[in-house]
């Protein structure tokens, strides 16, 4: 009996092991979603919350995309962590990366229903656990854009409150020590939300455009604000980290039309702000209303020259700078039948954008770095169809053993019981049932049920 057991014990490991091996093959696909988080920590781009484009209902979703190895936006291989996720269902919130270590996730503020949502979430990448932190005193806002610089602080101005207020205030998270400080308010632009934001060489912080209407409409499809108008761009205002103050800087060239909801980040040389994408009011007669330059010199606006197929605008999207690229993930405005839910520009040449469709991390890339890589992932590929072809080579070995194994004690019972026979009195056979259990296993996935959604084109900032 014992032997028995230890069989079906070690073809239960064989069979774990091949379940384990088919499962990395298929990666997770998520739903289409905006107004999330997205944040880069050790090679692995972080995606949480928002809100399901299909029907604006709140995602608990948390999942990654491994960063440390090439990829195509066609196949993006996802991995699901929301099991793990602590986090309630929220959209609009802000994260970055800070802590002691620079290494730990910060979530802050965000729009939720539940009230037992935190004002503050840390997650720790190295062990996979969520935590909230209790820092009171501060009230939640959402629909700003957070900026972390490397001390530590996390730079959170505007937005709107919990009571539906727009402010201008500047809050500032210390994420080592965990308490709270205030910024200056003087000269700081008017109250505003879904700005563009992002940090400059020199420790300061610039911001661009957003709204200050909160019954705004914008058309989902051309991304169009057909209610309220979307602050001007003719204007941007600089915050010093170090000295407090804020500065108003006039701008040039090819402004963009007045947006909100659009994403900002600085490019590879310091020396140019990049916004892509938003919701926007009258295009103001430009070829490309979706990608500006911003040159940080003069303040001078103007647009890229630009190849590759070019993507239809979207809106409350996040991107990030990852090597050359900026890293476009979901938002509102595109068909998901036609293009990627992440986007990919090569920024690397000042002279000329590049819209990819392959992401290479190497810094430099080169001729033989490309097909290292690529052979490293074909060889990960081959390896794990290696690994099921034997894991199910063992696993019919191992049946085929242990059934011959059964095969020879019932033959050695079978003769034990003709000798029993022609020593004892003959006696009326019995029948005996054997049944065997079957055991079913099925996958269980989420599945989101909604009533039904009138279809519409308008919809509230």
């Amino acid at each position: 009996m014992s032997k028995n057991i230890l069989a079906y014990f070690l073809l239960w490991i064989l069979l774990q092991v091949l379940v384990d091996v088919n499962c990395q093959l298929i990666p997770f696909k998520p739903s289409g979603l905006f107004r999330h988080t997205a944040t880069f920590i050790d090679n692995k781009l972080y995606i949480l919350g928002g809100t399901l484009a299909s029907n604006d209902t709140l995602v608990k979703g948390f999942f990654y995309l491994d960063i440390s190895v090439p990829f195509n936006t066609q196949e993006l291989s996802w991995q699901d962590l929301s099991s793990i996720n602590k986090v309630p269902l929220h959209s609009s919130a802000t994260s970055a990366k800070g802590g002691a270590n620079n290494d730990t996730l910060f979530l802050y503020g965000g729009f939720s229903n539940d009230p037992t949502m935190a004002l503050v979430y840390t997650f720790d990448p190295q062990h996979i656990v969520w935590n909230p932190q209790k820092i009171t005193g501060i009230n939640a806002k959402y629909k700003l854009t957070g900026v972390m610089r490397d001390n530590g602080k996390f730079y959170l101005w505007g937005g709107i409150t919990s009571n539906n207020i727009i402010v201008n205030e500047m809050l500032i998270l210390d994420t080592i020590n965990l308490n709270w400080g205030t910024g200056s308010s003087v000269n700081a632009p008017t109250p505003r939300y879904h700005f563009g934001a992002t940090l400059l060489p020199n420790n300061k912080i610039i911001y661009i455009g957003g709204l200050d209407d909160l019954t705004s409409l914008f058309n989902g499809k051309t991304l169009y604000i057909i209610k309220g108008t979307a602050l001007s761009l003719k204007e941007v205002y600089i915050y010093d980290t170090i000295n407090d103050n804020w500065d108003t800087k006039i701008t040039s060239g090819k402004i963009p039309s007045n947006r909100a909801a659009f994403s900002t980040v600085l490019g590879l040389d310091g020396q140019r702000i990049i916004i892509y994408g938003g919701i926007f009011n009258d295009p103001g007669g430009y070829v490309d209303t979706t990608l500006y330059v911003l040159d940080l010199t003069n303040f001078n606006w103007d647009i890229p020259k630009i190849k590759g197929n070019i993507p239809k605008p979207r809106a409350f999207h996040k991107a990030n700078i990852i090597s050359r690229y900026m890293v476009i993930t979901f938002g509102r405005g595109y068909d998901r039948a036609v293009e990627s839910d992440i986007l990919l520009l090569d920024i690397s040449n000042n002279e000329e954008y590049v819209w990819m469709t392959s992401f290479d991390p190497s810094p430099l890339p080169s001729s033989s770095s490309q097909t290292s890589n690529n052979s490293s992932d074909n060889s990960k590929m081959v390896g794990a169809i290696v690994g099921s072809l034997l894991s199910g080579i063992f696993l019919s070995v191992g049946g085929f053993f242990l059934y011959k194994w059964n095969k020879k004690r019932q033959s050695q019972n079978n003769m034990n019981n003709y000798n029993n026979y022609g020593q004892e009195e003959k006696a009326i056979p019995t029948e005996r049932d054997i049944h065997s259990r079957n055991e079913n296993i099925t996958n269980h996935e989420p599945i989101i049920t909604a009533s039904t959604v009138v279809k519409r084109s308008n919809f509230n900032t």
